[in-house]
């Protein structure tokens, strides 16, 4: 046994270890052993109840980790058949996390399952959050085990990303869960525990690639991904005219590492059917517009140099106004280069757009959302350097609309780590646009508008006390079409302290943690003489006390009073939105294997009417996996979601739903077919003043999918919808194949 992880480098002319999930190749008995596990969850720097054993070997080409995970009760090992990605607490698996730069700032992590399923993605440090968009070329196998399961799981080093000269050691850290009624997570790094700003924090570095850097830095990596789609489409109009479209679509996707420091990419044609669709959000009573998260390959690659993150804990996602790679609708080709070097990194990108989505104009009491002009150019770009516990960065963000019509956004952000408890964040970004849009929403050139947005935020964590601040200002005409701006002309405030009250026992329920929290947030409008809205007005203040705590089966409970207020528009009233929410986490067991519920009852705002009314806001997600004769798995997943707002007599004067079925039948690891059903709907009640309204829109698509080894994919989809007004409808279908060279 070792006290370090290390690396095994493997000798010339040996084999590699063949990725079977079997430990039996003569490597494994010369690489060191390392199994010093400490528990994380549901209690940090306890024993690991059961023994994990991690080996690393060091080929020419790759990583391979041989994992050996003991069960005393192998017959409760839980093994699904999933989705890729779907790799989650509720299952057996071992992780790997990955830090080639050595910075503790961002790592590449993948997740083996007990069937061998493959989750990956990319861990920031920053908010504290995985990001399972991004995936990599991994291979891994599984053997079960009298005594538990093996797995091998080879890391290409052409998949990560690291500097060349200079760099810092490479950090590892495995995991590793076991999801029974307290669903344990044990991890490699002794020194890790709750109190750490983020999971990477404690990283130990991966002993024996020594002079690695220098090995490898002039390596030259190439791919090819060919992609070939047949498509037919049938659309009828309101009128019911009937259109149909045959097209075929030759697409390629290149990516080039001609040394240890750059990453060339480059999409031509790309199609992005396959992808699975977004589900429906409720509009039927918000102002402002929502962010999606990315799906699509190309935009997924350096994702981190970007800064494009996920929304943080308080649903605000800082790093959107900078860049947000949705605002690229239909991309037809596009090139993007990638650097990093020591204590720096760069990304520059630009694709030409041929449009089809939206360009969002805010204010302070809305999003107005209008056409894309069609074929634009977007270009971003971001360089970014590192001096110890501080790092700054300076970007560019560029629309080109053609015939004089641009957006253009420069700016800076940085990160300083103050401390091992404490971190700052923040930007400044100014923007000039000549893209306008007239009464009936046609865009127009326009005389140039400015406008700014800056940001200043804090996070503290240590074994006490938890705090977020943020302070905020967007200017009245801010705007960056690469970016998301949901809401300009305020200036917001917002702190949130939590109290960690620690672990004990409620009637004998246990509570791994706990706190008490307090949120407080305002908003308030700037002077915006085009929109008719004055200085100083409050759009939005928030004061809610709350708590949250954990117990068994990974179970989260939450909820906080709101001692809320808030104005529809500029010309209305402040409301009082008093309000109760509470809400849970939860995953049940094997065959339910996820639960989540989100409720607020109180009295809400109706937007539209410009008054509170007694109403009732739910959310709710769940996941089955069920086993089926012959290994084969399926998945079942329902969401639903609900708003409704009574009228002074009591009647519903709006109700706003949306509905997901998602049903997934794996019939081998390679074959699967999805099928994905959602529906929303919106009604609103006559009114003095207001009249009737209704909506409905469905959609549902059949995906059949197979893939051929590791790299290649053919599938086969159906796509129907019924949309408003009108209720247009169409149906598609394509047959999709993709391979890499």
């Amino acid at each position: 046994m070792t006290d370090a992880l290390t690396a095994w480098r493997l000798p010339a002319n040996t084999p590699e270890p063949m990725i079977d999930g079997r430990l039996d190749d003569a490597v494994w008995r010369e690489a060191p052993v390392y199994d010093r596990f400490v528990q994380f969850l549901p209690e940090d720097k306890r024993p690991a109840q059961w023994r994990t054993t991690v080996q690393v070997v060091l080929t020419r080409d790759a990583l391979v980790f041989g994992i050996q995970a003991f069960d005393p009760n192998p017959a409760l090992i839980r093994a699904p058949l999933a989705r890729r990605d779907q790799v989650r607490r509720d299952q057996d698996f071992v992780g790997v996390l990955i830090d080639a730069l050595g910075q503790r700032r961002t790592a590449q992590y993948a997740r083996v399952n007990a069937a061998g399923v493959i989750g990956d993605g990319l861990f920031t440090a920053e908010d504290d959050v995985e990001d399972p968009a991004p995936d990599f070329d991994l291979q891994a196998a599984v053997q079960h085990l009298p005594d538990g399961y093996s797995v091998e799981l080879r890391w290409p080093l052409a998949s990560l990303r690291y500097a060349g000269a200079g760099a810092l050691p490479w950090r590892v850290m495995v995991t590793r869960s076991i999801p029974r009624d307290s669903n344990v997570i044990n991890v490699s790094s002794p020194k890790l525990d709750k109190d750490a700003l983020s999971f990477i924090a404690e990283m130990p570095v991966l002993e024996g690639l020594d002079g690695l850097a220098e090995e490898v830095r002039g390596r030259s990596f190439l791919s090819l991904r060919p992609e070939l789609t047949l498509r037919s489409v049938q659309r009828r109009d309101e009128s019911g005219v009937t259109t149909r479209e045959r097209r075929s679509l030759l697409g390629a996707e290149i990516k080039w590492r001609p040394n240890a420091d750059w990453v060339i990419d480059a999409t031509l044609n790309p199609d992005f059917s396959q992808v699975e669709i977004d589900a429906p959000q409720l509009s039927g009573n918000t102002r402002f517009a929502l962010s999606l998260p990315e799906k699509r390959p190309f935009f997924l690659e350096s994702a981190e140099l970007v800064g494009q993150t996920l929304p943080d804990e308080t649903g605000e996602n800082r790093t959107l106004p900078a860049f947000y790679t949705r605002a690229i609708t239909d991309p037809d080709a596009g090139l993007r280069a990638s650097w990093r070097g020591e204590g720096a990194e760069a990304t520059l990108l630009s694709l030409r757009d041929a449009g089809g989505g939206l360009v969002l104009r805010p204010g302070a009491f809305g999003t107005a959302s209008h056409a894309q002009p069609r074929q634009s150019l977007a270009s971003f770009g971001r360089a970014r350097q590192q001096w110890g516990d501080l790092g700054v960065a300076a970007l560019a963000s560029l629309r080109d609309w053609r015939d004089g019509r641009r957006t253009d956004v420069l700016g800076s952000d940085f990160v300083w780590r103050a401390s091992e408890a404490s971190l700052w964040r923040g930007h400044l970004l100014a923007s000039r646009t000549t893209l306008g849009f007239d009464a009936q929403g046609q865009p127009q050139r326009i005389d140039a508008q400015s406008g700014h947005r800056g940001w200043l935020g804090w996070r503290y964590k240590d074994a006490d006390w938890i705090a977020h601040v943020n302070a905020e200002e967007v200017s009245p005409r801010f705007a960056n079409d690469n970016g998301f701006v949901s809401q300009s002309g305020v200036r917001r405030g917002m702190a949130w302290l939590i109290r960690r009250l620690g672990a004990h026992e409620v009637a004998g329920l246990p509570i791994y943690e706990s706190e008490a929290q307090l949120q407080v947030r305002q908003t308030r409008t700037l002077a915006d003489p085009l929109l008719g809205v004055p200085a100083g007005l409050v759009v939005e203040q928030h004061v809610q006390p709350g708590f949250w705590f954990a117990t068994a089966r990974s179970t989260g409970v939450w909820g906080h009073l709101g001692i809320d207020r808030q104005r529809a528009h500029a010309q209305g009233r402040l409301h009082d939105t008093p309000h109760l929410a509470i809400g849970l986490e939860s995953m049940p067991g094997e065959t339910w294997n996820f639960l989540n519920v989100d409720l607020t009852v109180g009295r809400l705002l109706d937007i539209e009417a410009d008054r509170v009314g007694r109403g009732v806001q739910a959310q709710t997600e769940s996941k089955w996996r069920l086993p089926l004769p012959g290994g084969r798995w399926l998945e079942f997943e329902q969401r639903l979601a609900l708003v409704m707002v009574a009228n002074p007599q009591g009647q519903q004067a709006l109700i706003d739903r949306s509905a997901r079925s998602l049903v997934v039948l794996h019939l081998s690891p390679r074959d699967l077919i999805r099928l994905i059903a959602q529906q929303g709907r919106y009604q609103r009640r006559a009114e003095p003043g207001l009249a009737a309204a209704q909506s409905r829109d469905t959609q549902f698509t059949a995906l059949l999918q197979h893939r051929i080894g590791l790299t290649r994919v053919v599938s086969i989809g159906w796509m129907q919808a019924r949309l408003s007004p009108g209720l247009q409808r169409s149906h598609e279908v394509f047959v999709k194949a993709a391979l890499l060279l």
